[in-house]
């Protein structure tokens, strides 16, 4: 009966975007992948500098593409023939964007953000920077409380990221977490956004299906 778990992921989205909102972080809805895209052409202005964390979300709903149509000066760290040193440039150049868009570890049902980075340059312009930040989460990653979103990221999306990267980590050959040290290592910096001073600035689409880790 695939209908009642529809409602009950439903249920759960509501109540996160009502939290959200509380935060004063401002949520929107959307079904699938496919509406996400329309929604953020809606969220942004022709000609807006536009910047991008490193997300296999937004990939997987077409906003790199949507943000490479020419509508907008993209800060594309994607950019083929790009040096490592011209790469931290685009990310410092991230902090003067209109709008800067990523996707986040974990989403609680209490409202908060909860994400972890090894450079820290997506969790940094999240923080400040950029006018507006605009998250893609889909309903997998929405979790209980700040206790699930970490045990999320060492068990999921740290190991998941970390093979996708080919770092070498633990968890990127066991596919378990291992506090690990060293160069590779990709959870440095956690940071955790709670009530916001700046009602709107950060917006959150929850999408209801699976994306990305």
């Amino acid at each position: 009966m695939k209908e009642f778990l529809d409602e009950l992921l439903l249920q759960r989205m509501e109540r996160t975007a009502a939290a959200l909102e509380k935060n004063r972080m401002e949520a929107h809805l959307v079904a699938t992948k496919e509406e996400v895209v329309p929604l953020i052409r809606s969220l942004l202005a022709p000609g807006d500098v536009v910047s991008v964390g490193g997300s296999v979300t937004l990939d997987e709903c077409g906003v790199l593409e949507l943000l490479r149509c020419g509508d907008y000066q993209f800060l594309d760290r994607y950019a083929p023939g790009l040096t490592a040193d011209e790469i931290g440039e685009v990310y410092r150049k991230s902090f003067f964007a209109d709008a800067y868009l990523c996707s986040s570890n974990a989403v609680t049902e209490n409202g908060e953000l909860y994400n972890v980075d090894g450079n820290a340059n997506r969790v940094a312009a999240m923080t400040f920077g950029p006018k507006k930040v605009i998250l893609v989460v889909g309903v997998n990653k929405i979790v209980p409380d700040l206790a699930a979103a970490e045990r999320r990221v060492q068990e999921i999306a740290a190991p998941a990221n970390a093979k996708r990267l080919s770092c070498k980590t633990p968890c990127a050959a066991t596919g378990k977490c291992a506090d690990c040290a060293g160069d590779g290592r990709i959870c440095c910096t956690a940071v955790i956004h709670r009530q916001q001073r700046v009602p709107g600035r950060i917006k959150v689409i929850l999408v209801g299906e699976p994306l990305g880790y």
